[in-house]
């Protein structure tokens, strides 16, 4: 990869910082993936070290990704909008869902130019199904009012609103409340949340180490109480077994090795 500017799919410029952290790019890196620069490296070094098992909490909240759109597919729900997607890691929102429901439609979301340089391959084979738009999550209008985005989103069907290890970027100024509840009032009955956000209510030794690294990285995070985040899902009718410590909602088997360590709630709710 380069540091050359990439372009959205309507030819708008997009830089690309390669000196910057990026928390997508970091992400990709805890994953194991090849889409990362050496300040991504950098940042992802710093957590291993101070929290050995934190590629472990990165996996975690993979797979609750999983479960939380296959749930929603087997719920009748037949169109994903991945806030703040990130990398496509497979096994992707696209690949879950239409293990499914072979119709699923996807749209990721993300400001990182490098997703956008994947979706020439995310959509190579000429789908008309899945969409990769460059949108900044904190403008609801604008993102859901984006060409490419309603292309393959009908607003007037069921949507499953994804929000799953990001709303931790966001913090009081940001108004986080709000955005979630902007996206949720452009979605019709039926429409699901799916959500996952860090919090110090399991392992409180962490939040400094977290808070810390993540500040000199640029991208402080917003840790939030259970109570905190149960205010995300207000007027909507949170399914089994609620908000949850993550490995716990409706785990495949056995808790993996490890997730003592998670510091995530998770929950998913269906707008009545």
């Amino acid at each position: 990869m380069t540091g050359n500017p990439t372009t959205t799919a309507d030819g708008k410029s997009v830089g690309l910082n390669t000196e910057v952290p990026h928390s997508a790019r970091v992400y990709d890196y805890m994953l194991g993936g090849t889409d990362n620069f050496a300040a991504d490296r950098k940042v992802g070094d710093d957590l291993i070290a101070a929290m050995p098992w934190i590629r472990g909490v990165v996996r975690a909240n993979r797979a609750f990704l999983g479960r939380a759109v296959r749930y929603a597919a087997q719920q009748g729900v037949g169109q994903f909008l991945d806030l703040g997607a990130g990398l496509p890691t497979s096994p992707s929102t696209h690949e879950v869902a239409r293990q499914v429901r072979p119709d699923a439609k996807v749209a990721y979301v993300d400001t990182d130019p490098i997703l956008l340089e994947h979706a020439r391959t995310l959509l190579s084979g000429g789908s008309d199904s899945t969409a990769v738009v460059h949108g900044d999550v904190r403008d609801p209008a604008s993102t859901l009012a984006n060409p490419e985005l309603r292309a393959v989103i009908d607003l007037d069907k069921p949507v499953a609103v994804m929000l799953i290890g990001l709303m931790h970027l966001f913090h009081d100024a940001d108004d986080p409340y709000g955005i979630v509840a902007k996206y949720l009032a452009a979605v019709p009955s039926g429409s699901m949340l799916l959500f996952s956000q860090f919090t110090a209510d399991f392992t409180p030794e962490t939040a400094g180490e977290l808070e810390r690294i993540s500040s000199g990285a640029g991208e402080p995070v917003a840790m939030r109480t259970g109570a905190e985040i149960a205010r995300f899902f207000d007027g909507l009718d949170i399914v089994e077994p609620g908000l949850v410590h993550m490995p716990k909602w409706r785990p495949d088997g056995a808790l993996p090795d490890g997730s003592e360590h998670v510091f995530l709630y998770a929950g998913v709710a269906r707008k009545p």
